[in-house]
């Protein structure tokens, strides 16, 4: 693994890190940062996600990294790998913070995602050098404030009452970002952190959008440009989705196309990505 040593303060996309407690003069890092600043997120909870937890992560990472928004957190097992993990299924850019230096890797067990995001071009980050192993607690909350003053924005998507994950809340709140939050079931223990960042007045996230609009409302905008289709009868459909149509039958109506020619429409904006079934010949632009 080859590592890199770099001023924050020379590299656009870490210049952002000045706005943390005691700033690092140097960091390391293994694999590719971006060049430039662009919009990024980190993406934390808890170690154990439930089922709903680890959905909600998922969709969340996957539609912004799909986005082109660069996903950070800390390669711990349960939500920050499910994040690392999204953001690369998109094919987008994931930054993962460590409490140790490189090239050690905690936890190893997500070595073979570690090895998986410098292989895609995304990085390994760390203030420590190659001499500093993980050994206490407090590396965590050390390394959180990286995690926080990397990112334009903090996600937390499952947390419980006395979960690690609030210190990196807190650390962003100090640092002047916006901390976004999932809600859960008020039954729910590993919702317990959440809803009470929420009563306190954190945001609530409930979609990839709500996150774009508050750091990149640009990215929602070139959304709004109806693609174009490959033929004459693609168009037509694309622009009945557009409006808000739904309803396959109801745009074959409108658009007066022959039952062959709107599936053979469907069936190619679908393959290329641009519309998706939502069951009983309903649709949707993706």
């Amino acid at each position: 693994m080859n590592i890199n040593k770099v001023s924050p303060d020379k590299h656009k996309f870490l210049q952002i890190t000045s706005v943390i407690d005691k700033p690092p003069r140097t960091l390391y890092y293994a694999g590719q940062l971006p060049e430039t600043r662009v919009p990024t997120v980190a993406i934390v909870g808890t170690r154990k996600p439930t089922a709903y937890g680890k959905e909600v992560t998922y969709t969340i990472a996957h539609e912004l990294a799909k986005q082109g928004i660069a996903i950070v957190s800390g390669l711990a097992l349960g939500v920050d790998a499910i994040a690392h993990t999204a953001a690369l299924d998109a094919g987008g850019t994931t930054v993962a913070i460590l409490p140790c230096g490189l090239p050690k890797i905690y936890p190893s067990t997500n070595r073979d995602l570690a090895e998986r995001i410098v292989a895609s071009g995304g990085a390994l980050l760390s203030e420590h050098d190659a001499d500093k192993d993980f050994s206490y607690q407090s590396d965590f909350l050390v390394r959180n404030r990286i995690v926080a003053g990397l990112a334009d924005a903090v996600i937390i998507t499952e947390a419980a009452a006395r979960s690690g994950t609030l210190n990196t809340a807190a650390h962003a709140l100090a640092q002047g970002k916006d901390v976004f939050v999932v809600p859960g079931n008020i039954t729910s223990p590993m919702s317990g952190g959440c809803n009470a960042l929420i009563k306190q007045g954190a945001h609530i996230v409930l979609s990839a959008e709500d996150i774009i609009e508050a750091i990149a409302p640009q990215l929602l905008r070139k959304q709004e440009i109806l693609p174009l289709g490959a033929t004459p009868a693609e168009t037509a459909v694309l622009t009945q989705l557009k409006a808000g149509t739904r309803d396959g039958d109801e745009i074959q109506r409108v658009t007066e196309l022959s039952a062959t020619d709107i599936n053979t429409a469907l069936t190619m904006l679908e393959l290329a990505g641009a519309v998706r079934a939502l069951g009983a010949n309903q649709w949707t632009l993706r």
